[in-house]
Protein backbone atom coordinates (compact mmCIF):
# COMPACT_ATOMS: atom_id res chain seq x y z
CA UNK A 1 0.00 0.00 0.00
CA UNK A 2 1.56 3.02 -1.30
CA UNK A 3 1.01 6.31 1.55
CA UNK A 4 0.75 9.58 -0.38
CA UNK A 5 1.14 13.05 1.82
CA UNK A 6 -0.75 15.76 0.07
CA UNK A 7 -0.09 18.95 1.74
CA UNK A 8 -1.60 21.87 -0.28
CA UNK A 9 -5.54 22.03 -1.21
CA UNK A 10 -6.35 20.14 -4.42
CA UNK A 11 -9.64 19.19 -5.60
CA UNK A 12 -11.31 16.28 -4.16
CA UNK A 13 -11.40 14.14 -7.29
CA UNK A 14 -7.84 13.51 -7.17
CA UNK A 15 -7.77 12.37 -3.62
CA UNK A 16 -10.85 10.35 -4.50
CA UNK A 17 -9.30 8.65 -7.03
CA UNK A 18 -6.07 7.82 -5.16
CA UNK A 19 -8.51 6.24 -2.27
CA UNK A 20 -10.39 4.34 -4.90
CA UNK A 21 -7.40 2.26 -6.33
CA UNK A 22 -7.09 0.13 -3.85
CA UNK A 23 -3.38 -0.04 -3.73
CA UNK A 24 -2.43 3.46 -2.07
CA UNK A 25 -3.72 5.47 0.88
CA UNK A 26 -3.92 9.29 0.56
CA UNK A 27 -3.24 11.48 3.60
CA UNK A 28 -4.01 15.62 3.99
CA UNK A 29 -1.89 17.53 5.99
CA UNK A 30 -2.57 21.00 4.39
CA UNK A 31 -0.27 23.95 5.51
CA UNK A 32 2.26 22.28 7.18
CA UNK A 33 5.74 23.82 8.00
CA UNK A 34 9.24 22.98 6.54
CA UNK A 35 9.81 20.95 9.84
CA UNK A 36 6.58 19.39 10.90
CA UNK A 37 7.03 18.46 6.82
CA UNK A 38 10.79 16.82 7.32
CA UNK A 39 9.29 15.27 10.68
CA UNK A 40 6.55 13.59 8.80
CA UNK A 41 7.51 12.64 5.25
CA UNK A 42 9.84 9.30 6.13
CA UNK A 43 6.42 7.97 6.23
CA UNK A 44 5.27 8.50 2.71
CA UNK A 45 5.98 6.85 -0.64
CA UNK A 46 4.22 10.05 -2.73
CA UNK A 47 4.23 13.79 -1.82
CA UNK A 48 1.82 16.23 -3.86
CA UNK A 49 2.09 20.08 -3.34
CA UNK A 50 0.97 23.14 -4.70
CA UNK A 51 2.49 26.59 -4.57
CA UNK A 52 2.44 26.71 -1.15
CA UNK A 53 4.44 23.73 0.26
CA UNK A 54 8.43 23.99 -0.02
CA UNK A 55 10.57 20.43 -0.66
CA UNK A 56 13.57 21.76 1.01
CA UNK A 57 16.97 19.87 0.92
CA UNK A 58 16.09 18.86 4.83
CA UNK A 59 12.84 17.42 4.04
CA UNK A 60 13.93 15.63 1.02
CA UNK A 61 17.07 14.10 3.47
CA UNK A 62 14.43 13.49 5.61
CA UNK A 63 12.30 11.18 3.08
CA UNK A 64 13.94 7.86 3.68
CA UNK A 65 11.20 6.25 1.97
CA UNK A 66 9.75 9.09 -0.37
CA UNK A 67 10.00 8.22 -4.14
CA UNK A 68 8.38 10.60 -6.11
CA UNK A 69 7.15 14.42 -5.55
CA UNK A 70 4.49 15.82 -8.29
CA UNK A 71 4.07 18.99 -8.31
CA UNK A 72 -0.16 20.29 -9.19
CA UNK A 73 0.93 22.32 -12.02
CA UNK A 74 3.63 23.75 -14.39
CA UNK A 75 6.28 25.54 -11.90
CA UNK A 76 8.66 23.79 -9.82
CA UNK A 77 10.54 26.20 -8.30
CA UNK A 78 9.47 25.07 -4.83
CA UNK A 79 11.24 21.79 -4.91
CA UNK A 80 14.74 21.43 -4.55
CA UNK A 81 15.33 19.69 -7.53
CA UNK A 82 19.12 18.69 -6.72
CA UNK A 83 18.68 17.27 -3.73
CA UNK A 84 15.72 15.17 -4.97
CA UNK A 85 17.86 14.03 -7.75
CA UNK A 86 20.96 13.33 -5.46
CA UNK A 87 18.58 11.26 -3.44
CA UNK A 88 16.60 9.09 -6.26
CA UNK A 89 13.28 11.12 -5.81
CA UNK A 90 11.47 11.88 -8.81
CA UNK A 91 9.84 14.91 -9.57
CA UNK A 92 7.00 15.77 -11.86
CA UNK A 93 4.78 18.04 -12.99
CA UNK A 94 0.87 18.60 -14.40
CA UNK A 95 2.08 20.98 -17.25
CA UNK A 96 -1.30 20.53 -19.50
CA UNK A 97 -4.40 20.27 -17.14
CA UNK A 98 -4.45 24.24 -17.33
CA UNK A 99 -3.66 24.81 -20.83
CA UNK A 100 -7.62 25.53 -21.79
CA UNK A 101 -8.23 27.52 -19.07
CA UNK A 102 -5.38 29.96 -18.93
CA UNK A 103 -6.12 30.19 -22.98
CA UNK A 104 -9.57 31.25 -22.42
CA UNK A 105 -8.77 33.51 -19.36
CA UNK A 106 -6.94 35.36 -22.26
CA UNK A 107 -9.73 35.31 -24.44
CA UNK A 108 -12.03 36.83 -21.61
CA UNK A 109 -9.50 39.60 -21.20
CA UNK A 110 -8.93 40.61 -24.31
CA UNK A 111 -13.29 40.44 -24.86
CA UNK A 112 -13.26 42.36 -21.84
CA UNK A 113 -11.28 45.27 -22.86
CA UNK A 114 -12.69 45.49 -26.40
CA UNK A 115 -16.20 45.94 -25.04
CA UNK A 116 -14.79 48.00 -21.73
CA UNK A 117 -17.11 45.09 -19.53
CA UNK A 118 -15.99 46.34 -16.29
CA UNK A 119 -16.16 50.01 -16.26
CA UNK A 120 -19.81 49.63 -17.98
CA UNK A 121 -20.87 47.49 -15.63
CA UNK A 122 -19.73 49.58 -12.64
CA UNK A 123 -21.23 52.78 -14.27
CA UNK A 124 -24.58 50.82 -14.39
CA UNK A 125 -24.43 49.43 -11.14
CA UNK A 126 -24.20 53.27 -9.86
CA UNK A 127 -27.02 54.08 -10.93
CA UNK A 128 -25.78 55.41 -14.73
CA UNK A 129 -27.13 54.77 -18.45
CA UNK A 130 -24.19 55.94 -20.75
CA UNK A 131 -23.93 53.76 -23.63
CA UNK A 132 -22.29 56.61 -25.45
CA UNK A 133 -19.20 56.30 -23.24
CA UNK A 134 -18.94 52.87 -23.53
CA UNK A 135 -18.37 52.08 -27.22
CA UNK A 136 -15.89 49.73 -28.10
CA UNK A 137 -14.31 47.73 -30.83
CA UNK A 138 -14.58 44.53 -32.72
CA UNK A 139 -12.59 41.06 -32.92
CA UNK A 140 -13.29 40.68 -36.48
CA UNK A 141 -10.41 41.13 -38.77
CA UNK A 142 -8.02 42.44 -36.11
CA UNK A 143 -4.69 40.99 -35.71
CA UNK A 144 -3.49 39.49 -32.73
CA UNK A 145 0.43 38.56 -32.34
CA UNK A 146 0.84 35.93 -30.01
CA UNK A 147 4.58 35.93 -28.34
CA UNK A 148 5.30 31.76 -26.97
CA UNK A 149 3.81 29.35 -29.24
CA UNK A 150 3.58 26.62 -27.34
CA UNK A 151 0.64 24.67 -26.12
CA UNK A 152 -1.18 27.81 -24.22
CA UNK A 153 -0.24 30.08 -27.43
CA UNK A 154 -1.82 27.55 -29.76
CA UNK A 155 -4.79 27.04 -27.97
CA UNK A 156 -5.54 31.28 -27.94
CA UNK A 157 -4.59 30.97 -31.51
CA UNK A 158 -7.19 27.98 -32.30
CA UNK A 159 -9.88 30.21 -30.40
CA UNK A 160 -9.43 33.83 -32.20
CA UNK A 161 -9.35 32.59 -35.45
CA UNK A 162 -13.19 31.60 -33.94
CA UNK A 163 -13.75 35.14 -34.18
CA UNK A 164 -12.10 35.44 -37.48
CA UNK A 165 -8.92 37.49 -36.00
CA UNK A 166 -5.72 37.30 -38.15
CA UNK A 167 -3.10 35.67 -36.43
CA UNK A 168 0.15 35.65 -36.12
CA UNK A 169 3.02 33.91 -33.94
CA UNK A 170 6.59 34.26 -32.75
CA UNK A 171 8.56 32.21 -30.21
CA UNK A 172 11.94 32.89 -28.89
CA UNK A 173 12.95 29.57 -29.56
CA UNK A 174 11.58 27.57 -32.59
CA UNK A 175 8.00 27.04 -33.56
CA UNK A 176 5.88 23.46 -33.01
CA UNK A 177 5.72 21.86 -35.91
CA UNK A 178 2.02 21.54 -35.68
CA UNK A 179 1.89 25.18 -34.81
CA UNK A 180 0.87 26.23 -38.51
CA UNK A 181 -2.44 23.87 -38.22
CA UNK A 182 -3.72 26.39 -35.67
CA UNK A 183 -3.78 29.39 -38.61
CA UNK A 184 -0.42 31.22 -37.22
CA UNK A 185 0.83 32.88 -40.00
CA UNK A 186 4.69 32.55 -38.36
CA UNK A 187 6.57 35.62 -37.59
CA UNK A 188 10.78 35.23 -37.37
CA UNK A 189 11.11 39.36 -36.58
CA UNK A 190 9.55 40.37 -33.13
CA UNK A 191 9.42 44.21 -33.69
CA UNK A 192 7.62 43.34 -36.61
CA UNK A 193 4.50 41.34 -34.92
CA UNK A 194 4.42 43.97 -32.53
CA UNK A 195 4.31 46.27 -35.34
CA UNK A 196 1.32 44.68 -37.21
CA UNK A 197 -0.64 43.61 -34.10
CA UNK A 198 -3.79 44.96 -32.84
CA UNK A 199 -3.23 42.74 -29.81
CA UNK A 200 -0.39 41.44 -28.32
CA UNK A 201 -0.90 38.42 -25.89
CA UNK A 202 2.12 36.75 -23.82
CA UNK A 203 2.45 32.77 -23.26
CA UNK A 204 6.64 32.54 -22.25
CA UNK A 205 8.05 31.01 -19.39
CA UNK A 206 10.03 34.14 -17.29
CA UNK A 207 13.59 33.63 -17.16
CA UNK A 208 16.28 35.59 -17.80
CA UNK A 209 16.35 35.86 -21.29
CA UNK A 210 12.35 37.03 -21.09
CA UNK A 211 12.52 39.10 -18.05
CA UNK A 212 11.29 42.65 -19.10
CA UNK A 213 11.17 41.23 -22.62
CA UNK A 214 8.24 44.14 -23.06
CA UNK A 215 9.75 47.70 -22.35
CA UNK A 216 9.87 51.06 -23.64
CA UNK A 217 11.13 50.31 -26.67
CA UNK A 218 8.58 47.29 -27.36
CA UNK A 219 6.19 49.23 -26.15
CA UNK A 220 6.79 52.47 -28.71
CA UNK A 221 6.91 49.97 -31.21
CA UNK A 222 3.35 49.05 -30.74
CA UNK A 223 0.18 50.84 -32.75
CA UNK A 224 -1.39 53.49 -30.76
CA UNK A 225 -4.65 51.79 -30.40
CA UNK A 226 -2.94 48.25 -29.64
CA UNK A 227 -3.60 46.19 -26.84
CA UNK A 228 -1.30 44.16 -24.34
CA UNK A 229 -2.48 40.71 -22.32
CA UNK A 230 -0.38 39.23 -20.50
CA UNK A 231 -1.54 36.15 -18.82
CA UNK A 232 2.03 33.95 -18.77
CA UNK A 233 3.93 35.35 -15.59
CA UNK A 234 4.70 38.55 -13.90
CA UNK A 235 8.42 39.99 -14.69
CA UNK A 236 7.99 39.63 -18.78
CA UNK A 237 6.26 43.10 -18.69
CA UNK A 238 8.18 46.35 -17.53
CA UNK A 239 5.52 47.19 -14.94
CA UNK A 240 6.98 51.04 -14.62
CA UNK A 241 7.49 51.06 -18.64
CA UNK A 242 3.88 49.78 -18.95
CA UNK A 243 2.33 52.48 -16.78
CA UNK A 244 3.90 55.13 -18.54
CA UNK A 245 2.61 53.63 -21.74
CA UNK A 246 -0.87 53.41 -20.88
CA UNK A 247 -0.72 56.79 -19.25
CA UNK A 248 0.54 58.45 -21.93
CA UNK A 249 -1.75 56.72 -24.21
CA UNK A 250 1.13 55.39 -26.67
CA UNK A 251 -0.90 52.09 -26.64
CA UNK A 252 -4.51 51.60 -26.28
CA UNK A 253 -4.83 49.36 -23.12
CA UNK A 254 -3.52 46.72 -21.16
CA UNK A 255 -4.99 43.61 -19.61
CA UNK A 256 -3.02 42.07 -16.93
CA UNK A 257 -3.61 38.64 -15.12
CA UNK A 258 0.26 38.32 -13.47
CA UNK A 259 2.74 40.71 -11.91
CA UNK A 260 5.82 40.55 -11.22
CA UNK A 261 5.50 40.37 -7.08
CA UNK A 262 2.10 38.85 -6.35
CA UNK A 263 0.22 40.51 -4.43
CA UNK A 264 1.35 43.13 -6.41
CA UNK A 265 3.12 46.05 -4.16
CA UNK A 266 2.56 49.08 -6.90
CA UNK A 267 -0.90 49.77 -7.62
CA UNK A 268 -0.17 52.26 -10.04
CA UNK A 269 -2.57 50.41 -12.00
CA UNK A 270 -5.27 52.08 -9.78
CA UNK A 271 -5.37 55.45 -11.55
CA UNK A 272 -5.61 53.91 -15.04
CA UNK A 273 -8.95 53.06 -16.59
CA UNK A 274 -7.70 51.79 -19.84
CA UNK A 275 -5.58 49.04 -17.57
CA UNK A 276 -7.77 45.41 -16.32
CA UNK A 277 -6.41 43.21 -14.12
CA UNK A 278 -7.36 40.24 -12.29
CA UNK A 279 -5.51 38.26 -9.69
CA UNK A 280 -3.49 35.58 -11.49
CA UNK A 281 -6.53 33.49 -12.09
CA UNK A 282 -5.67 32.03 -15.53
CA UNK A 283 -5.47 28.66 -14.15
CA UNK A 284 -8.23 29.00 -11.65
CA UNK A 285 -11.85 27.19 -13.09
CA UNK A 286 -13.59 24.10 -11.27
CA UNK A 287 -12.66 22.69 -14.18
CA UNK A 288 -8.98 23.50 -14.61
CA UNK A 289 -8.34 22.47 -10.90
CA UNK A 290 -9.85 19.05 -11.02
CA UNK A 291 -7.47 18.20 -14.40
CA UNK A 292 -4.64 19.38 -12.27
CA UNK A 293 -5.21 17.16 -9.78
CA UNK A 294 -6.52 13.97 -11.35
CA UNK A 295 -3.51 14.11 -13.71
CA UNK A 296 -1.40 14.96 -10.21
CA UNK A 297 -3.03 11.65 -8.95
CA UNK A 298 -2.36 9.62 -12.25
CA UNK A 299 1.12 11.07 -12.65
CA UNK A 300 1.96 10.15 -8.88
CA UNK A 301 1.02 6.56 -8.79
CA UNK A 302 2.07 5.67 -12.32
CA UNK A 303 5.60 6.44 -11.47
CA UNK A 304 5.15 4.31 -7.99
CA UNK A 305 3.81 1.45 -9.81
CA UNK A 306 6.92 0.96 -12.11
CA UNK A 307 4.79 1.77 -15.60
CA UNK A 308 4.31 5.24 -17.28
CA UNK A 309 6.65 7.94 -15.73
CA UNK A 310 5.15 10.97 -17.06
CA UNK A 311 6.56 15.21 -17.32
CA UNK A 312 9.55 14.25 -15.27
CA UNK A 313 11.51 17.54 -14.25
CA UNK A 314 14.61 15.29 -13.67
CA UNK A 315 16.87 12.56 -13.94
CA UNK A 316 18.83 10.22 -12.03
CA UNK A 317 22.63 11.32 -12.86
CA UNK A 318 24.66 8.85 -15.00
CA UNK A 319 27.34 9.39 -12.75
CA UNK A 320 27.84 5.78 -11.97
CA UNK A 321 28.11 4.45 -15.46
CA UNK A 322 30.28 7.02 -17.32
CA UNK A 323 33.67 7.12 -16.67
CA UNK A 324 35.38 10.44 -15.32
CA UNK A 325 36.06 12.05 -18.29
CA UNK A 326 32.74 11.60 -20.29
CA UNK A 327 31.47 13.61 -17.16
CA UNK A 328 33.23 15.83 -16.92
CA UNK A 329 32.62 16.74 -21.19
CA UNK A 330 29.14 16.32 -20.25
CA UNK A 331 29.44 19.34 -17.85
CA UNK A 332 31.13 21.13 -19.86
CA UNK A 333 28.82 20.50 -22.89
CA UNK A 334 26.04 21.47 -20.37
CA UNK A 335 27.67 25.19 -20.22
CA UNK A 336 28.42 25.68 -23.18
CA UNK A 337 24.88 25.15 -24.37
CA UNK A 338 24.13 27.93 -21.38
CA UNK A 339 26.66 30.30 -22.68
CA UNK A 340 25.34 29.52 -26.59
CA UNK A 341 21.81 30.47 -25.40
CA UNK A 342 22.65 33.70 -24.23
CA UNK A 343 24.93 34.56 -27.32
CA UNK A 344 22.37 33.42 -30.38
CA UNK A 345 19.72 35.64 -31.05
CA UNK A 346 16.77 34.81 -33.17
CA UNK A 347 14.85 31.30 -33.46
CA UNK A 348 17.06 28.55 -33.77
CA UNK A 349 16.94 26.48 -36.82
CA UNK A 350 19.78 23.75 -36.56
CA UNK A 351 22.30 22.85 -33.82
CA UNK A 352 25.86 20.80 -34.49
CA UNK A 353 27.54 19.13 -31.99
CA UNK A 354 30.88 17.71 -32.89
CA UNK A 355 33.59 16.26 -30.28
CA UNK A 356 37.10 15.52 -31.96
CA UNK A 357 39.88 13.40 -30.65
CA UNK A 358 39.96 10.98 -28.34
CA UNK A 359 36.43 11.96 -26.53
CA UNK A 360 35.58 10.69 -30.08
CA UNK A 361 36.35 7.26 -29.01
CA UNK A 362 33.58 7.46 -26.43
CA UNK A 363 29.62 7.13 -26.93
CA UNK A 364 29.15 10.68 -26.80
CA UNK A 365 25.13 10.71 -26.19
CA UNK A 366 25.00 11.78 -23.32
CA UNK A 367 27.71 14.84 -24.07
CA UNK A 368 24.81 15.94 -26.77
CA UNK A 369 22.02 16.02 -24.85
CA UNK A 370 23.78 17.59 -22.36
CA UNK A 371 24.52 20.73 -24.47
CA UNK A 372 20.71 20.79 -25.22
CA UNK A 373 19.74 20.77 -21.52
CA UNK A 374 22.26 24.01 -21.57
CA UNK A 375 20.96 25.46 -24.81
CA UNK A 376 17.01 25.32 -24.25
CA UNK A 377 16.16 25.49 -20.57
CA UNK A 378 15.99 29.57 -20.71
CA UNK A 379 13.26 28.89 -23.69
CA UNK A 380 11.16 26.87 -21.19
CA UNK A 381 9.18 27.36 -17.80
CA UNK A 382 9.69 23.33 -17.24
CA UNK A 383 12.72 21.92 -16.49
CA UNK A 384 14.69 20.48 -19.51
CA UNK A 385 16.62 17.44 -18.70
CA UNK A 386 18.45 14.50 -20.10
CA UNK A 387 15.09 12.63 -20.12
CA UNK A 388 12.87 15.84 -22.46
CA UNK A 389 15.62 17.59 -23.83
CA UNK A 390 15.92 15.81 -27.38
CA UNK A 391 11.77 15.51 -27.97
CA UNK A 392 11.81 18.97 -27.45
CA UNK A 393 14.36 20.01 -29.51
CA UNK A 394 12.30 17.50 -32.14
CA UNK A 395 9.20 18.86 -31.53
CA UNK A 396 9.94 22.48 -32.45
CA UNK A 397 11.68 21.13 -35.82
CA UNK A 398 15.34 21.84 -34.76
CA UNK A 399 17.70 20.21 -36.55
CA UNK A 400 20.73 17.84 -34.54
CA UNK A 401 23.84 17.16 -36.20
CA UNK A 402 26.41 14.68 -34.77
CA UNK A 403 29.74 13.74 -35.27
CA UNK A 404 32.39 12.66 -34.00
CA UNK A 405 36.36 12.98 -35.65
CA UNK A 406 38.96 10.83 -33.90
CA UNK A 407 42.27 13.02 -35.10
CA UNK A 408 42.90 15.81 -32.44
CA UNK A 409 43.58 18.65 -33.80
CA UNK A 410 44.78 21.79 -31.32
CA UNK A 411 43.91 20.05 -27.95
CA UNK A 412 44.08 15.85 -27.61
CA UNK A 413 39.66 16.34 -27.38
CA UNK A 414 37.62 19.06 -28.49
CA UNK A 415 34.21 19.53 -27.76
CA UNK A 416 32.35 22.21 -30.39
CA UNK A 417 28.83 23.25 -31.32
CA UNK A 418 27.86 25.43 -33.92
CA UNK A 419 24.07 26.93 -33.41
CA UNK A 420 22.05 28.71 -36.46
CA UNK A 421 19.10 30.67 -36.25
CA UNK A 422 17.31 32.92 -38.78
CA UNK A 423 19.46 35.29 -37.69
CA UNK A 424 22.87 33.71 -38.08
CA UNK A 425 25.29 31.27 -36.70
CA UNK A 426 26.92 31.21 -32.86
CA UNK A 427 30.25 28.54 -32.36
CA UNK A 428 31.85 27.73 -29.05
CA UNK A 429 34.77 25.02 -28.63
CA UNK A 430 35.62 23.44 -25.40
CA UNK A 431 38.17 21.06 -24.30
CA UNK A 432 38.81 19.29 -20.89
CA UNK A 433 42.58 19.30 -19.32
CA UNK A 434 43.77 16.64 -17.21
CA UNK A 435 40.52 15.34 -17.10
CA UNK A 436 38.57 17.80 -15.02
CA UNK A 437 39.41 21.45 -15.83
CA UNK A 438 37.01 23.05 -18.02
CA UNK A 439 38.12 26.06 -20.48
CA UNK A 440 36.01 27.02 -23.60
CA UNK A 441 39.00 27.67 -26.46
CA UNK A 442 37.16 29.74 -28.67
CA UNK A 443 33.90 31.75 -29.41
CA UNK A 444 32.66 33.03 -32.77
CA UNK A 445 36.19 32.24 -34.57
CA UNK A 446 38.01 33.85 -31.58
CA UNK A 447 40.56 32.22 -29.98
CA UNK A 448 40.07 32.29 -26.27
CA UNK A 449 40.84 30.93 -22.84
CA UNK A 450 38.01 31.20 -20.23
CA UNK A 451 37.15 29.17 -17.78
CA UNK A 452 33.18 28.61 -18.01
CA UNK A 453 31.90 29.11 -14.24
CA UNK A 454 30.13 31.41 -11.80
CA UNK A 455 28.72 34.56 -13.87
CA UNK A 456 30.30 35.29 -17.31
CA UNK A 457 30.47 38.05 -19.21
CA UNK A 458 31.03 38.62 -23.07
CA UNK A 459 32.22 41.79 -24.65
CA UNK A 460 32.43 41.68 -28.63
CA UNK A 461 34.15 45.45 -28.81
CA UNK A 462 36.83 46.86 -31.30
CA UNK A 463 39.98 45.78 -30.95
CA UNK A 464 41.96 49.09 -29.72
CA UNK A 465 44.09 49.91 -26.12
CA UNK A 466 41.89 50.70 -23.07
CA UNK A 467 39.31 48.61 -23.80
CA UNK A 468 39.71 45.47 -20.90
CA UNK A 469 40.53 48.96 -18.14
CA UNK A 470 37.45 51.01 -19.15
CA UNK A 471 35.12 47.44 -18.84
CA UNK A 472 37.16 46.56 -15.37
CA UNK A 473 36.89 49.93 -14.20
CA UNK A 474 33.28 49.95 -14.74
CA UNK A 475 32.79 46.37 -12.82
CA UNK A 476 34.67 47.35 -10.19
CA UNK A 477 33.01 50.76 -9.32
CA UNK A 478 29.54 48.60 -9.10
CA UNK A 479 31.45 46.41 -6.62
CA UNK A 480 32.08 43.47 -9.37
CA UNK A 481 35.00 41.36 -8.69
CA UNK A 482 36.54 39.77 -12.36
CA UNK A 483 37.80 36.31 -11.38
CA UNK A 484 39.04 35.12 -14.80
CA UNK A 485 39.56 36.88 -17.85
CA UNK A 486 40.34 35.67 -21.46
CA UNK A 487 40.76 37.94 -24.54
CA UNK A 488 40.58 36.75 -28.34
CA UNK A 489 41.47 38.77 -31.25
CA UNK A 490 40.95 38.81 -34.97
CA UNK A 491 43.73 41.21 -36.14
CA UNK A 492 42.88 41.68 -39.52
CA UNK A 493 39.44 42.66 -38.47
CA UNK A 494 40.55 45.11 -35.90
CA UNK A 495 37.75 43.14 -33.72
CA UNK A 496 38.14 41.53 -30.21
CA UNK A 497 36.43 39.55 -27.48
CA UNK A 498 36.85 39.61 -24.00
CA UNK A 499 35.26 36.99 -21.65
CA UNK A 500 35.17 37.61 -17.69
CA UNK A 501 34.09 35.23 -14.46
CA UNK A 502 32.82 37.81 -12.20
CA UNK A 503 31.49 36.99 -8.57
CA UNK A 504 28.15 38.60 -9.15
CA UNK A 505 25.56 39.63 -11.47
CA UNK A 506 25.96 43.48 -12.86
CA UNK A 507 22.67 45.20 -12.62
CA UNK A 508 20.97 46.94 -15.52
CA UNK A 509 23.22 49.99 -14.76
CA UNK A 510 26.17 48.46 -14.97
CA UNK A 511 25.48 46.87 -18.26
CA UNK A 512 23.47 49.46 -19.58
CA UNK A 513 27.23 51.32 -18.82
CA UNK A 514 29.10 48.97 -20.20
CA UNK A 515 27.21 48.79 -23.81
CA UNK A 516 27.42 52.70 -24.07
CA UNK A 517 30.86 52.78 -24.27
CA UNK A 518 31.61 53.71 -28.03
CA UNK A 519 34.02 50.67 -28.43
CA UNK A 520 31.62 48.01 -27.10
CA UNK A 521 29.47 46.44 -30.21
CA UNK A 522 27.70 43.59 -28.19
CA UNK A 523 27.52 42.43 -24.46
CA UNK A 524 26.40 39.07 -23.50
CA UNK A 525 25.76 37.58 -19.84
CA UNK A 526 25.22 34.78 -18.65
CA UNK A 527 24.61 32.70 -14.76
CA UNK A 528 26.15 29.19 -14.86
CA UNK A 529 26.34 28.87 -11.30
Amino acid sequence: MFKILITDKIAESGIDYIRSTGDAEPVERIGINEDELAAIICEYDGLIIRSGTTATAKVLESGERLRAIVRAGVGVDNIDIESATKRGVLVMNTPDANTLSAAEHTMALLLAMCRNVVPACLSLKAGEWDRKRFVGNQLNNKVLGIVGVGRIGKAVAKMARGFNMKVTGYDPLAIGLDAEETGLELKTDFEELLEESDFVSLHIPKNERTMNMIDKPQLNAMKPDARLINCARGGIVNEAALYDALRSKSIAGAAMDVFEQEPPENRDFENLDNCLVTPHLGASTEEAQTGVAMEAAKTLLDALRGSVIRNAVNAPSPAGIISPILRTYAELSRRIGMVASAIAQGRIENIQVQCRGSIARHDVEIVTTSFLTGLLQPYFETRVNMVNARMLAAERGIGLDETKNTEPRNFASELGAIVTTRDGQTSITGTVLSEKIMRIIGINGFDIEMTPADTVMIVFNDDKPGVIGAVGTILGRHGINVQTMGVGQKLDEKKAVLAFSIDKNPGRDTMDTIRSLDFVNRVYLCRLD
